[in-house]
């Protein structure tokens, strides 16, 4: 019975390694690839080209810590007379939007807190008029700014004390 298992032992082997052999044969050749041989040989410097770099410029506007960056005018308590530091502020707007005729902006007014509705809409939308004005003073389109009034819709600080309220009597200024 032992010999009847190693002879099928042996007969099974000998079919699995028949099974995974494949023809192959020795007397043939191996097929040659043909390629282009490639210049290797550096070339003289007198005909190299050398592309042009490409450098997009930087909108002032996208520039965190550029002068656009500052977008509100800050105004004095019941006034509508843009401060000495507001000036620099508009200056800068302006400047850029003379040389930018296509973009427009908003002039937002804004109040703090105190008096009643009608009233701050009303001094929102003289801040707003007067950086308008300062600005078509220094030489830039009336159709390129429009100046609205948010009164004290929109504060910049919440409370009630002279910090915030401080911050909130401003003109922003949006672009488009």
């Amino acid at each position: 019975m032992r010999n009847v298992k190693s002879i099928a032992f042996i007969i099974s082997s000998a079919a699995l390694l028949a099974a995974c052999s494949s023809p192959v044969k020795v007397t043939e050749p191996a097929p040659v690839v043909e390629s282009k041989p490639t210049d290797t040989t550096p070339q003289a410097d007198n005909t190299r080209s050398v592309a042009p770099v490409e450098t997009k410029s930087l909108d002032p506007l996208d520039d965190p810590q550029g002068v656009l960056a500052q977008r509100s005018v800050y105004f004095d308590f019941d006034s509508y007379v843009v401060r000495e530091d507001g000036k620099s502020v508009v200056s800068n707007h302006a400047g850029y939007l003379t040389k930018n005729t296509s973009r427009n902006i908003l002039v937002q007014g804004n109040t703090d807190e105190r008096g009643g509705a009608e009233y701050n809409l009303a001094l929102g939308q003289k801040r707003a008029e007067a950086v308008k004005r300062s600005l078509v003073a220094l030489g830039v389109s009336d159709a390129q700014v429009e100046a609205v009034s948010l009164g004290k819709e929109k504060p910049k600080a919440t409370g009630s004390n002279e910090e915030a309220w401080a911050q909130n009597r401003r003109a922003d200024i949006v672009y488009k």
